[in-house]
């Protein structure tokens, strides 16, 4: 089950949100339900998300071909954009729509901003590292191509 791609992005996306879930929470028991508290929670939110979906995005371009990782990151953080920004605000005692369309806009392109600046530093990262796919299997042919095969020798 492990395996299957579903479970990779669900877990993922779950992972996102229960970032998102301890956040509020934190807000909501912690602090006094201020504008400066709940904007410190959301950038501290934003920002363990793009470090999560950075590292997750290191690790798995390191083994797999963006084809197989990129997609399963892409549907990872866009399930838990969903699920932060529609069943996220019933933890915090409000409303996807509370403040209006405008502040539930602003939140899927903060979420998405973050998501995507924190895949694309994760993959230039690995790439500036030569840790990446590509980058591999480019030494696994130079190592292969620049090495000569054993001179067999005839009696």
């Amino acid at each position: 089950m492990r395996q299957q791609r579903w479970f990779r992005i669900t877990v993922l996306a779950v992972a996102l949100f229960a970032i998102n879930a301890v956040t509020r929470l934190v807000v909501r028991i912690g602090f006094d339900s201020t504008d400066t508290a709940q904007g410190r929670g959301s950038m501290v939110m934003f920002g363990l998300v793009a470090l999560v979906l950075g590292a997750l995005t290191f690790v798995w371009c390191q083994r797999r071909r963006p084809s197989d990782w990129l997609p399963d990151v892409g549907f990872g953080a866009l399930g838990g954009m969903l699920l932060t920004v529609l069943a996220g605000p019933f933890l915090s005692g409000s409303e996807p729509f509370a403040n209006g369309s405008g502040d539930f806009f602003a939140q899927v392109w903060l979420y998405a901003g973050c998501a995507i600046v924190g895949t694309v530093i994760g993959y230039w990262i690995a790439v500036m590292l030569a840790k990446d796919f590509r980058s591999r299997s480019l030494q696994a042919y130079t190592r292969a191509k620049t090495t000569r095969p054993r001179r067999v020798v005839r009696r």
